[in-house]
């Protein structure tokens, strides 16, 4: 079954060309020229991933990934004109997993779509089905984590991160690795998508996202999910 991306965009030469490269790459192709029919056909189509535009009529990229996320995990990678640092921020703070600034080459793209594809479809391989971190659980079978036994809504991107963690319980893992694990090799110095990402899965699963226990950071080292100890620091 071929993989289904919705491409909105309120320029007619962007929808054209970004259309034609992912067609000529096999890919299903579903088209909206504003944010609120791109919510509408997220519903309607289920698309497999997003390219979102920023600036369209109707209903903007921002609050249409805002909008999207309140029901849909949809990969989402923003397609915007403004490659200023606040631009990019808000949007993968909003929920989208990945960006692009525009123009941008075919070949950039492709890797991008299939960076983010890549990193959704690959399955997670542990060796217990359920993973507890004091209030925190994984359910890997069902890719679900509950906090305080209340289910918690996460992209899947933040998911791919958590489970790095999860992996590799009391590990240092480095900035560069996690974006190598997590994104993809060509992501290893784009250390912004990181940040944003980490406080996003803070705000989420902390108690008081100020004071994490369950991702810390190492201090010019990278992150890591401390080992759970009883009162005589054995490791439960």
């Amino acid at each position: 079954m071929s993989t289904k991306i919705l491409v909105v965009d309120d320029e007619p030469r962007y929808l054209r060309l970004i259309e034609a490269n992912l067609i000529t790459e096999g890919f299903d192709v579903v088209k909206a020229t504003n944010g609120q029919e791109a919510v509408d056909k997220v519903v309607k189509e289920m698309p497999d991933l997003v390219l979102m535009d920023i600036m369209m009529p109707v209903l903007d990229g921002f609050a249409a990934t805002e909008r999207i996320r309140e029901f849909s995990s949809v990969p989402i990678i923003v397609v915007t004109a403004r490659g200023e640092e606040n631009a990019r921020v808000r949007g993968l703070d909003l929920g989208a997993d990945d960006y692009i600034v525009k123009p941008f080459s075919a070949t950039e793209l492709l890797a991008r779509v299939r960076a983010v594809l890549r990193r959704v479809k690959t399955p997670a391989t542990t060796q217990d089905a359920v993973f507890y971190h004091r209030n925190l659980k994984i359910d890997f079978a069902k890719a679900e984590v509950f906090k305080n036994d209340r289910l918690v809504f996460l992209s899947a991107t933040e998911y791919r991160l958590l489970l790095q963690f999860a992996r590799n319980l009391g590990q240092v893992l480095t900035s560069e690795e996690l974006l190598a694990n997590v994104w993809g090799p060509e992501y290893r110095d784009d250390k912004e998508i990181l940040w944003v990402s980490i406080s996003r899965l803070r705000q989420k699963l902390e108690d008081d996202p100020k004071n994490p226990f369950h991702i810390l950071t190492r201090s010019g080292m990278g992150y890591s999910m401390p080992v759970l100890e009883d009162e005589h620091g054995n490791p439960l």
